[in-house]
């Protein structure tokens, strides 16, 4: 997920249109089984029926595959929208395996992953009882490529061949040349490079399959025809209220992954996050089968429900694979000396740094750029390490070596929005701890379109500022090349390679991973680069959320998977 704006972290986290993105998971108030959590049925057997309600602050905008950013097919829209592939609905690790969903497979490559091949399922239908077929999903890329539907992933502009200047099937009727079609349920995709990733990006919607006779253009959102096991039956104000109801044509025997309990899926958005809380805290009337897709639980309103075993048997705790962390601009003194970098890595004091996140139950400490999960190549790594309160002493070492024994003066960088992540709380608890290593630390806070502006364009790009970065799915290649691959770097638009890093090296092994179809091998060759990559000292990993949701009292089956780390309403049932 590239470096996240409000709609786009919603999406992912929530994740996800991204979800959410978009987040790991356990199950109740503590995960007993570290991170592989077993699914909580409250007690009874989930079963068919009722209407399961959604509150969330953020509008289900866009509601159209093309346009939709999510992180495996998203949450939301995953009930509606089917693809290719998708995520595997289960808690924990096993969660953040792709699967196949209108294919029989998760996609055979030829030798060298430029060619990738899949077979639809027999029997699969729209809601109107139509045929699904391999032109309609073709139909459903090309229309992702139309400026009027904008907003989707990147990837298949630069990944298909010929696509890096089509302008979609309303402008270009010829389509696009790289996938083909030769019978109703084969597709082939033909691309500029190996991507041995693909069958991950074959999860967001824009995999969707869209019958052009149906095809609405941009009001294609107010009734997409689904393929999924709901259907859009009301859609008000751009996403604020969506009614789902039961697609009478949805076969389970041709999908494995959505359990489909509710005969009715209301979401209300545009709520307040503190009355989103109280709701599923009282859960009274309908709030009891009531579930959240975007808003956490604050330190405060956890801290309240921790010391109500009732409450605290109805938060959903998951990990979403994102990393904050300090960034470094090398271009920008004293931050050219890689030792100052090093100093500042020594001296942050990590513990101040998890408490202004709102405490241990909301962030865990981090020491590596990749989240702390397998799929990743998690490789543990502490290359300058602080300790639990800082090192101020090999700070100040390494300050001295760099020619600066009486300390420095730097500008740390922040948004001033109120998100404890890369706000205030945070750039004050840096403060606090360079301090004592004789670094003092002046605070600059920007409005958040502000920040965003400044710290995405390498010709305004501060030397020292927080950021912070989340996957479009749960493999180390969409967490380290968008930073650290020099050939990803934007000299005139939004960058993300923030250390401006421009290694052959490091570039030569992206492209050798993404040759790799073994997505196990693949990832533990993440994990070594990106401890190799570490050792510039480029940025400083400072922790990793933890995302608590309260759910009502009468939801049921809740599954949290490492690849979204929220609640998958796909798999919920009501009383």
């Amino acid at each position: 997920m590239r470096q996240p704006s409000p709609r786009a972290r919603r999406v992912a986290v929530a994740t996800v249109s991204l979800v959410m993105a978009a987040g790991v998971a356990a199950c109740g108030p503590e995960d007993s089984e570290g991170k592989d959590a077993k699914a909580s049925t409250g007690g009874s057997t989930p079963h068919k029926g009722g209407t399961l309600s959604v509150l969330n602050a953020n509008a289900q905008q866009d509601f159209d595959p093309a346009r939709l950013y999510t992180s495996g097919g998203g949450n939301v829209p995953s009930l509606v929208f089917r693809t290719l592939t998708t995520r595997n609905r289960e808690n924990g690790a096993a969660g953040a395996k792709v699967v196949p969903d209108l294919a029989t497979d998760t996609g055979r490559a030829n030798k060298d992953a430029t060619v990738w091949t899949y077979t639809l399922k027999k029997g699969l239908t729209y809601e109107d009882g139509a045929p699904i077929t391999s032109a309609d999903i073709k139909y459903g890329i090309e229309r992702s490529f139309a400026p009027e539907l904008s907003g989707g992933a990147p990837y298949l502009r630069d990944w298909l061949v010929g696509a890096a200047d089509y302008q979609g099937p309303y402008k270009d009727k010829k389509g696009l040349s790289a996938i083909e079609t030769p019978d109703d349920l084969t597709i082939v995709f033909h691309l500029n490079k190996p991507e041995g990733e693909f069958p991950y990006l074959a999860t967001q919607t824009q995999f969707t399959p869209v019958p052009k006779a149906k095809d609405t253009g941009t009001k294609y959102e107010e009734h997409p025809v689904s393929s999924g096991p709901y259907k859009v039956v009301k859609n008000e104000n751009d996403g604020e209220h969506l009614v789902l109801e039961r697609n009478p044509h949805w076969s389970a025997a041709t999908d494995d992954q959505r359990k489909a309990y509710p005969d009715r899926i209301d979401v209300t958005s545009g709520l307040d996050s503190s009355v989103i809380n109280q709701r599923l805290s009282a859960s009274q009337g309908a709030d009891a089968a009531a579930v959240t897709t975007d808003t956490n639980l604050g330190p405060a309103e956890l801290a309240k429900v921790t010391g109500d075993k009732a409450l605290a048997a109805r938060v959903g705790t998951g990990h979403f694979g994102y990393t904050n962390y300090i960034a470094f601009n090398p271009k920008v003194k004293p931050f050219d000396d890689p030792k100052v970098r090093q100093a500042i890595s020594y001296a942050v004091d990590r513990s101040s740094v998890v408490n202004a996140a709102g405490g241990s139950a909301l962030a865990e400490a981090a020491t590596t750029f990749l989240p702390d999960q397998k799929s990743f190549g998690y490789t543990p790594y502490d290359l300058f390490p602080a300790g639990a309160s800082g090192n101020a002493a090999k700070a100040k070492e390494l300050l001295k070596e760099a020619g600066h024994p009486d300390g420095i003066t730097v500008t740390l960088t922040h948004s001033n929005s109120k998100d404890f992540e890369t706000s205030p709380e945070i750039a004050t608890a840096l403060q606090d701890a360079l301090k004592k290593a004789g670094i003092t630390v002046k605070l600059q806070g920007l409005e958040e379109n502000d920040y965003g502006d400044k710290i995405r364009n390498v010709k305004t790009e501060p030397g020292f500022f927080l950021a912070h970065w989340g996957a479009d799915w749960p493999s180390g290649g969409p967490f380290l090349a968008p930073i650290f691959d020099g050939r990803q770097i934007v000299k005139d638009g939004a960058n993300f390679n923030t250390g401006l890093l421009n290694d052959e090296s490091v570039n030569d092994e992206i492209d050798s991973i993404n040759k790799l179809t073994d997505l196990d091998e693949a990832a533990k060759r993440w994990g070594a680069l990106d401890k190799k990559i570490a050792e510039q000292a480029l940025t400083v990993p400072l922790f990793h959320p933890v995302y608590k949701r309260l759910y009502g009292k009468d939801v049921k089956n809740i599954v949290i998977s490492d690849w979204t780390g929220v609640l998958d309403i796909s798999q919920v049932a009501v009383k």
